[in-house]
C-alpha cells in the first residue's frame, strides 16, 4: 500500500514581530495562505524506516535520521505507540529554506499521513514540538498565525485571486535574520472580516509590512531585486517577502494576470510559480 500526501508552500501575507518570550521566541501575527504548489510525500510499510529525496531541490536535502520528515515520524510513532517502520519518499519541488514552510510542510503531510493510516487525530502538542510552522501547515488552511505559531484562528473571508512565488536563488537563516532585526515591536494587524476583491486585499494588507523583509534584504540584496521586478509586473496588486525569505510573493487581480506575470519574471537560477 502507498500513500501520498501534497505539502503546500505557506506564504505569510503579512508578518509582523509583536513581542519575544523570555525563552527567546518571538511572538508573531500573520496571515498565512496556502497555495497549490508544493512537495509530495508518499509512503509505504516497510522492513525499517527510510527517507528518498527526488525532485529539482532534492540536493539541497540529506535523508538523514534528523530529517524533519523521519523526526516527525518517529516522534509520531513514540506518541501513539505506532511502532511500523515506514519507507518514505520525498519529491522536493519547493526552494529550500526559502520562507514558505518547505521542511515544516513536509512534516506536516507525514503527520497527517500517519494519523489517516492509524484512523486517530494528531497528538496535541506534536506538530509545534517540530517547528513553529507545523501547526498551520498541519492544517494548510487560510489562518490568521499568533504567539509562536501554535495560536491559529480562522482568516478573513479571502477572495479570488491570483499569486505569483518568485525566489532568487538564495537561502537565508531564520536565526539570522532575526538576529538582523532592530527597532520596536508591532502591533498586530487589523484586518476586516473579509474582502470582496483582491484589490481590496491588497489594499488593507499594504498598510502591514513583513518586519523581516528589511533585515533579509539587508543580508541578500537580490530579494530587494525580486521585490522589485514583481512589482513592475503589469497588473500588480503588492509586491512583498514572505516569512524569513528569500521568497518573494506578488498578489494579482486573477490567477491568470499571475501565470501572465510569472512567464515575464523568470530570469537564470529564479525559482518562479504563477496561479
Amino acid at each position: 500500500m502507498k500513500l501520498t500526501e501534497f505539502a503546500p508552500a505557506k506564504v505569510n501575507l503579512h508578518l509582523l514581530v509583536t513581542g519575544r518570550r523570555p525563552d527567546g521566541y518571538h511572538l508573531l501575527d500573520s496571515l498565512v495562505v496556502f497555495p497549490p504548489v508544493g512537495d509530495d510525500v508518499s509512503m509505504t510499510i516497510a522492513d525499517r524506516a527510510s527517507l528518498t529525496i527526488a525532485g529539482p531541490f532534492a540536493g539541497a536535502l540529506t535523508a538523514d535520521p534528523d530529517n524533519l520528515i523521519l523526526r516527525a515520524a518517529r516522534r509520531f510513532g513514540d506518541a501513539r505507540q505506532c511502532t511500523a517502520p515506514y519507507a518514505f519518499h520525498l519529491i522536493k519541488s519547493l526552494p529550500v529554506a526559502s520562507g514558505i514552510g518547505g521542511g515544516s510542510a513536509d512534516a506536516a503531510a507525514v503527520l497527517r499521513l500517519l494519523a489517516r493510516i492509524w484512523g486517530c487525530e494528531v497528538p496535541d502538542g506534536l506538530a509545534l514540538g517540530l517547528g513553529a510552522d507545523v501547526p498551520a501547515c498541519l492544517a494548510s488552511t487560510p489562518a490568521r498565525m499568533g504567539g509562536i505559531g501554535e495560536v491559529l484562528e480562522p482568516a478573513p473571508d479571502l477572495p479570488p485571486y491570483g499569486m505569483v512565488l518568485v525566489n532568487p536563488g538564495v537561502a537565508v537563516s531564520t536565526p539570522a535574520i532575526f538576529k538582523a532585526r532592530h527597532g520596536a515591536f508591532s502591533p498586530p494587524a487589523l484586518l476586516p472580516r473579509g474582502w470582496d476583491s483582491a484589490a481590496a486585499m491588497a489594499r488593507d494588507l499594504a498598510r502591514f509590512g513583513n518586519d523581516l523583509e528589511a533585515p533579509a534584504i539587508g543580508l541578500q540584496p537580490v530579494i530587494g531585486d525580486a521585490l522589485a521586478a514583481i512589482r513592475d509586473q503589469p497588473d500588480c496588486l503588492l509586491s512583498r517577502m514572505s516569512g524569513s525569505g528569500a521568497t518573494c510573493f506578488g498578489l494579482f487581480p486573477t490567477a491568470a494576470h499571475a501565470k501572465r506575470a510569472a512567464a515575464g519574471l523568470r530570469r537564470e537560477g529564479w525559482w518562479v510559480w504563477g496561479g
